[in-house]
């Protein structure tokens, strides 16, 4: 089934509840508004079925047909016209009928705003056509006391039963909205922030960096020799190994640290308020255990990294330059032999080299 057929299941399944308790509550409202009037039996029959039986019957309808979004919009469209043939079968006795149209003119807006209003208004309109070729009314002018209480549960209640029904869909929707969002953010194969989140971090950090006057680093990963791994040993290796060093960063930053896959072969981590020393430091760390854990995976399978280092500099106007900086050093550390730790600026940092891949 579609998408519009998963919503209008959805739509049918929430309506259905509220369908039931307002027509329910409805029949008593215009049941007892009916009573002096010494309606036909079939009227009573009709009304039975309209508060008891109509509620089942389309939800069953909208949940069997091709296009349950349609069938329901259908159904909506009936309740309205049911509406506006009850309040002409009452006589336009004042408050049950003000009580039918406002709760459905609530109703409508709920579902569907402005313009399922103006749809239901005039199904209304037609369904008081109709009842007025049947039972040409002549106004009551007056609702008695027995009146007024009957239409007080549905005043109270079914507004209640449609607000809750509003505020678990705007709830369910904020959620989905920030699942979308967190999704939007995230690398699909690393589950860490993807390039444009992650530079928007660095950005923030950068702002940071200038308006308290605080230190930090940041870092860009390479593993060596990637496109090797997929050739050799295939593109699931490959995506194994990238999910290896995202798991040893989830393991080995601090929580304050952001990291990130910048593309392809390629990591990135923001490493806020920490000398230059200390970052070459925990990155080299790093490089230590992901070659370790990259034997352990698979002995003929040998992995390292390259990693370029940057300090924030004061001097700089933007976020750029200093990704740059890191660019820069990772170049270097690519250019003089790979598998080693280079600070931008300050030459190289814990250098231990290992067999080349």
């Amino acid at each position: 089934m579609g998408k519009m057929g998963g919503k209008g299941l959805s739509l049918a399944r929430r309506l259905y509840t509220s369908r039931i308790l307002g027509l329910v509550l409805g029949l008593l409202c215009v049941g007892v508004a009916m009573y002096p009037l010494n309606p036909a039996p079939w009227v009573w029959g009709l009304m039975l079925f309209n508060g008891l039986l109509w509620p089942h019957l389309a939800y069953q309808w909208a949940r069997r047909a091709a296009r349950p979004y349609h069938a329901e919009y259908r159904n909506l469209l009936a309740d309205a016209f049911m509406g506006g043939f009850w309040v002409v079968a009452m006589h336009f006795n004042p408050l049950p009928s003000a009580t039918t149209i406002s709760m459905m003119a609530m109703n409508n807006v709920a579902i569907g705003g402005l313009r399922f209003l103006l749809a239901g208004s005039a199904a209304q309109v037609l369904g008081g056509g109709v009842g007025w070729l049947i039972f040409r009314p002549v106004l009551v002018p007056e609702t008695s006391q027995l009146q007024l209480y009957a239409c007080l549960p549905l005043m109270c209640f079914y507004p209640l039963a449609l607000g809750l029904i509003c505020y678990r869909q705007a709830h369910t929707l904020g959620q989905q909205k920030r699942e979308l969002l967190a999704l939007s953010r995230t690398d699909s194969l690393t589950g860490l922030l993807n390039h444009g989140a992650w530079k928007d971090q660095l950005e923030v950090e950068f702002q940071r960096c200038q308006r308290q006057q605080r230190g930090g680093a940041i870092a860009l990963i390479d593993i060596d020799h990637f496109k090797s791994i997929n050739d050799t040993y295939g593109h699931v290796a490959g995506d194994i190994v990238l999910r290896q060093l995202s798991k040893i960063l989830n393991q080995n930053l601090r929580a304050t640290d952001v990291a990130g896959r910048y593309g392809g072969d390629e990591f990135c981590v923001i490493l806020p308020d920490l000398p230059l020393n200390s970052a070459a430091t925990v990155m080299e760390a790093l490089r230590d255990r992901f070659a370790t854990l990259g034997y352990e995976q698979n002995p003929a399978l040998k992995v390292s990294l390259s990693i370029g280092l940057a300090a924030f500099n004061p001097g700089h106007t933007d976020a750029t330059l200093w990704l740059n900086d890191a660019d820069q050093a990772l170049y270097e550390a690519k250019s003089t032999g790979r598998n080693r730790v280079i600070c931008c600026g300050g030459g190289r940092a814990h250098q231990q080299l290992l067999d080349s891949v």
